[in-house]
């Protein structure tokens, strides 16, 4: 994955889809023009997920990489290719390479190594996708106390107003695991409505009494 000046940028092996996207999009959005360009060769395209086939997606092919270099939109083609020519020289090849693992299969040398998955690119046709970045939702978001209240500017509950889901922030800051947002307001849903629940049984204990 190479930026407007045709640099590598980040370890594009640390880790699966799942523990990287979100973390990757915060450094995608670091770079010059706040786009990248993911490279592949034929060795590897069978295993693009299906978001890499919709039909808006931005996708150029090319039989050799001088020519993909000089298709890719506002990039420094010339380091672009001493990028690739570098990358390919660094990856250990003799380590297996097993996409349904982290394999270690990594290079060496260079100022950013990739951990795990490092392929060469040298098997035509090679296929470049140009990718940014959008806001699913932010880390930010209303403070809520271990019983799913939430807190006003003093850290007070605040009667009868509980929150869950996305809306709760100070659950994540650095990265997204994929799907933690599901489990997280299913937690604090549970919580969220537990607690409310056990309010409202106490009010109406409580008026209960008084009419009695």
């Amino acid at each position: 994955m190479g930026n407007a000046h045709g640099r590598r940028f980040v370890d594009e092996g640390a880790d699966f889809r799942n523990y990287t996207y979100v973390r990757y999009g915060v450094e995608i959005m670091k770079q010059p023009g706040q786009f990248a360009w993911q490279i592949f060769d034929a060795k590897t395209t069978h295993l693009l997920r299906d978001e890499y086939r919709i039909r808006k997606v931005t996708r150029v092919s090319a039989e050799t990489l001088e020519e993909l270099v000089h298709v890719l939109d506002d990039v420094d083609s010339a380091a672009c290719l001493e990028e690739i020519r570098t990358y390919n020289a660094a990856v250990r090849t003799d380590i297996p390479f097993n996409p349904n693992v982290k394999d270690g299969r990594c290079t060496e040398g260079l100022s950013i190594n990739k951990s795990n998955w490092a392929n060469t690119l040298g098997q035509p046709p090679f296929e470049a996708y140009a990718v940014t970045c959008g806001i699913t939702f932010t880390f930010g978001g209303l403070r809520i106390n271990t019983d799913a209240e939430v807190l006003d500017s003093d850290l007070r509950p605040i009667p009868g107003l509980y929150a869950a889901g996305e809306l709760v922030g100070g659950v994540f800051y650095n990265n997204y695991p994929g799907g933690a947002g599901l489990m997280a307001g299913s937690v604090f849903g549970k919580i969220a409505g537990t607690s409310a629940a056990r309010v409202a049984a106490d009010q109406a204990g409580s008026g209960s009494c008084r009419s009695g």
